[in-house]
């Protein structure tokens, strides 16, 4: 079978795009010098039109929604088709019907569920994990309202009749010493076979991030650094 036969499912985090404001990324190590050609040329060459590709948060430093204009018409000359989720500094971000009315040619992970093939993608942005280093009582209050988000985009799958989950967070599922979490432990529950997440940078921050399988569920970072620049492929038809 060649590969323009079937449909691939792809993943990556953090872009971090900032073509019409001022936020250079290089300043963050010199795996960013040149990271939008990077991003460009990688894509290009592993994704085809006909495949799917989840965005998993941190998309744009623009911080209203028309700002982001620019780094979506990036991301539209791209091939595939796009599923966007929500990162910390994703400041642009609006109503669900604002930014699909704005960007039609993307779906939106927006306490909702998406589709590819027979599997449902569900997904929330997270937060910080109780154990987590400074975790308080603010944070708490967040934490528990994005484990609301994560349940009900599962719940709707479920509901829906979707048997294969896949899951998607822009945080890491747990803090930094790797210990199960509110989020793993529903993913364990709905069954979710795959989860990936972003949000971790630097050598010290991808130590940081839960690698492989827990309990069932197997879990892998795609923040673009951590890729270097390179879409994983999670599945193919």
């Amino acid at each position: 079978m060649s590969r323009g036969d079937f449909v691939a499912l792809y993943a990556i985090g953090d872009t971090h795009l900032s073509l019409s404001v001022e936020k250079p990324m290089d300043v963050f190590g010199g795996a960013w010098t040149d990271y939008v050609e990077k991003i460009k040329t990688n894509w290009t060459s592993t994704v085809k039109p006909e495949d799917v590709i989840i965005l998993a948060g941190d998309i744009s430093w623009a911080m209203r929604l028309e700002e982001a204009d620019e780094d979506f018409a990036f991301l539209d000359r791209l091939p595939g088709q796009k599923i966007v989720l929500k990162g910390n500094h994703d400041y642009w971000w609006a109503s669900l019907k604002k930014m699909q009315a704005r960007w039609p040619n993307f779906k939106f992970l927006y306490n909702n569920y998406q589709v590819y093939s027979e599997s449902a993608i569900c997904g929330t942005r997270g937060w910080l994990c109780p154990g987590s280093s400074g975790f308080t009582a603010k944070d708490d209050v967040v934490y528990q309202r994005e484990l609301l988000r994560l349940e009900n985009s599962l719940k709707q799958a479920k509901l829906d009749g979707y048997r294969k989950l896949i899951g998607v967070m822009h945080y890491a599922p747990t803090n930094e010493k790797l210990e199960p979490s509110g989020f793993t432990e529903l993913f364990e529950r709905y069954g979710v076979e795959k989860v990936v997440f972003g949000h971790l940078h630097t050598e010290f921050g991808f130590k940081a991030g839960l690698s492989g399988c827990l309990n069932g569920v197997e879990y892998q970072l795609v923040s673009a650094d951590y890729r270097k620049f390179v879409p994983l492929c999670l599945e193919s038809e």
